[in-house]
């Protein structure tokens, strides 16, 4: 799934950058599968959300029954939770942190559609977003 969506982010940032100028693209249709995706990527996100809960509350379960019973073995299924925890609180990291580039991405997309139509569009004023020429921040693509 990283891989997924760090190559999706990367394709929409190649197509908004290399229309800056002309306009040329259908951005109905490109917002339209941008917020399918989007859909599959929240899901995913949310789903690992719940699982990333799930195993950090057997995690400090496991880790205070063993403060009380002093067993090996709960010290084993304690390291074994933290390897798989530590895993899924970075790759969480990425699909909330990729979550809110391409909400960015979005906003981009109608901002340019407004644009060519001449409709209204909302923006932040000065906080508005300014992101198409910088790379993907180095937060969110983790160790590639």
């Amino acid at each position: 799934m990283k891989k997924r969506i760090l190559s999706y982010m990367k394709h929409i940032d190649t197509l908004l950058s290399e229309d800056a100028e002309k306009r040329e693209l259908d951005y109905e249709k490109l917002g339209r599968e941008h917020l399918v995706q989007l859909g599959f990527f929240m899901h995913e996100r949310q789903i690992h959300l719940f699982v990333t809960i799930l195993f950090a509350l057997i995690a400090f379960a496991d880790f205070f029954v063993l403060l009380i019973a002093e067993n090996p073995g709960l010290v084993i299924l304690f390291l074994m939770l933290l390897v798989l925890l530590i895993p899924y609180i970075m790759h969480y990291y990425l699909l909330e942190n990729g979550c809110q580039y391409m909400y960015r991405q979005y906003d981009e997309m109608k901002k340019r559609k407004a644009e060519k139509t001449g409709e209204p569009f909302f923006t932040l004023g000065e906080l508005e977003y300014r992101y198409l020429n910088q790379k993907i921040p180095k937060h969110i693509l983790g160790d590639e």
